[in-house]
């Protein structure tokens, strides 16, 4: 299952970053001869409602979908190390800031956070990755925080503090290989989640303004017409249940991993 969800990423991959140079139709071109066609050689996933070509935009979307995907569960993941794994090895007064400072942004619902942010501000994928950045990292902090406190309590580290270490170096060198897989698990848990952000967001008219599109906007932009012109919103749908499902496959198979090892290790 691994191999075929690897397989579909890296197949969706090339096809958004690299696909439009041997499809070249244009996914700003208006043909109102071509309006709602269904898919055929000529449009091969068909066409909207505006006559343009649902493959070409695809392509175009899939780069932005994608890149706000990654942009975003990477600074999640990187923001959810820093605080998480600081909190876990100098505890006392900065582990109860981090537990207050978790509690204050799990009080709102991460999406109607999304909301109410997104609803001040011109959306765009630069902006999209800062906020849903900001909204998503509290699940690896506390996962590295977690971690973090039992690293902390082995010999070894307490052996290092005593011969005053640097801490950083202990960060790097002994907590960094230990949280690795941790982060890579929330990292593709988190590229999923943001995919799905954008595109709910999206969904409900607050996402991409066009004339950029994601996913999520050729989604949206087919609900008018879904009983006369299903493909407008099946095939972007397709695309992120594709990439979700896949990443939540290699998530739970790199979390199998850890596991195992943990279990070997004890």
């Amino acid at each position: 299952m691994p191999k075929v969800s690897i397989f579909i990423l890296v197949f969706v991959f090339i096809i958004s970053f690299f696909g439009s140079n041997f499809y070249s139709v244009d996914a700003y071109m208006l043909d109102s001869n071509a309006i709602l066609v269904p898919p055929s050689w000529e449009h091969l996933l068909g066409t909207d409602r505006l006559g343009r070509d649902i493959f070409a935009r695809l392509i175009e979307g899939g780069k932005v979908s994608l890149i706000i995907g990654v942009g975003s569960a990477f600074i999640a993941s990187i923001i959810g190390l820093i605080l998480g794994s600081t909190a876990g090895y100098f505890r006392g007064n900065i582990d109860k800031g981090f537990v207050v400072l978790v509690d204050l942004f799990l009080t709102f619902p991460t999406f109607f956070l999304l909301l109410a942010l997104v609803s001040y501000v011109n959306a765009s994928a630069l902006v999209l990755i800062v906020i849903i950045s900001i909204t998503g990292w509290m699940t690896t902090a506390r996962l590295i925080r977690s971690e973090s406190f039992q690293i902390t309590s082995q010999p070894y580290i307490r052996i290092l503090n005593i011969a005053k270490v640097s801490r950083l170096k202990i960060l790097f060198k002994y907590y960094a290989p230990l949280l690795a897989p941790i982060y890579f698990v929330s990292f593709t848990f988190g590229v999923g989640g943001a995919i799905l952000a954008e595109s709910g967001l999206s969904f409900l008219g607050l996402g991409i303004v066009a004339p950029q599109m994601s996913w999520g906007t050729i989604l949206s932009s087919g609900k008018d017409v879904m009983e006369i012109a299903w493909w407008v919103s099946f095939f972007p749908g397709l695309m992120i249940f594709l990439v979700t499902f896949s990443l939540i496959n290699i998530s739970n198979y790199l979390q199998h991993l850890t596991n195992k090892k943990d279990i070997q290790q004890k």
